[in-house]
């Protein structure tokens, strides 16, 4: 069989390669040129894969409970908001009544319906039951308490807010599920496109709490490291690159700030500062658990590490 190559060529004494542009390589090709391990980004890389394997492995213990802890932290602002109220019912109707200009039976509804929204919502998030509508509930209370407290364009407040409502997309998020329910001649959209998107909204959301501190206080060398460090770890959650690792980063980084900066628990119980310091502190728990979520169901589709899956 091998005889038929040479039939009808003519001899040769010189030397002819039969493939000259060295394309019959006889060892097999991965596609890719072998790194260079001395490489800063390479070593930089190794590193991350380091980390990432370190907190998958310290987490295993804590993962079935991370959804139970992200809810419970993203609800308890509520819960305190609820509480606050309650036990300061008449300081709030004075507030709404002399500052925000309420009817005296308008700001006992007003107040009574957000009491019994937070805990109701609450407690449905908790127990995962009837989740859509809970969030939805919890929801309007972000925006009503900003338009009924008049605090809605305090930017501080606004960003804080746009945090816990991507907290509780995040929630919403994680317990989406397929409605069978269509209409006809109207597309619908799968269930695993509109988690992806409701991910990025809740990714995106998430952040807009780092940048309200970084626009207040004073500065310092640590405040402007810390500031780097975390508007990195943002940028990584909003794009969704290293997004686990990001997140576990601001876990960590808002948790010891929040103890530190938010120690309601220092200050005198008459002092109106105590106040403001137990809503800063249970919003920023919000967050947290938010962030706590995000780890654990990842960043979804419309994100960097799901695309370099892809490729």
């Amino acid at each position: 069989m091998t005889s038929r190559i040479n039939i009808g060529r003519p001899a040769s004494t010189s030397y002819h390669s039969p493939d000259p542009h060295g394309f019959a390589n006889s060892q097999p090709s991965t596609g890719y040129r072998a790194a260079n391990p001395d490489h800063p980004l390479e070593r930089i890389r190794a590193v991350s894969k380091q980390v990432e394997d370190a907190i998958e492995i310290y987490s295993q213990p804590l993962k079935p409970h991370l959804p139970t802890i992200g809810r419970f932290l993203i609800i308890v602002t509520f819960y305190e908001d609820a509480l606050r109220i309650m036990t300061q019912w008449n300081d709030q109707l004075w507030y709404l009544q002399t500052h925000r200009h309420f009817y005296p039976g308008i700001s006992h509804i007003f107040l009574l319906l957000n009491v019994i929204t937070m805990l109701v919502a609450s407690s449905a998030v908790i127990m995962k039951r009837y989740t859509e509508y809970a969030v939805i509930g919890l929801l309007s209370v972000v925006v009503i308490q900003g338009f009924g407290y008049g605090l809605m364009f305090d930017l501080t407040f606004f960003l804080r807010n746009l945090s816990v409502i991507g907290g509780l997309i995040m929630v919403f998020s994680e317990t989406m599920i397929n409605k069978k329910k269509s209409f006809a001649g109207i597309p619908s959209m799968s269930e695993t496109d509109r988690k992806k998107y409701f991910l990025l909204a809740g990714r995106v959301l998430l952040i807009f709490l780092f940048f309200g501190f970084i626009i207040q206080g004073t500065w310092s060398i640590v405040r402007v490291f810390v500031s780097l460090f975390g508007l990195a770890a943002c940028t990584m959650v909003a794009i969704g690159f290293k997004a686990k690792w990001s997140a576990t980063f601001l876990v960590i980084l808002l948790s010891v700030f929040n103890v530190f900066a938010n120690n309601w628990w220092s200050v005198h119980s008459a002092h109106p500062q105590r106040d403001f310091l137990k809503y800063d502190f249970f919003q920023t728990l919000s967050i947290v658990g938010g962030l706590i979520l995000l780890v654990n169901i990842g960043p979804g589709g419309l994100s960097v590490d799901e695309k370099k899956k892809t490729y």
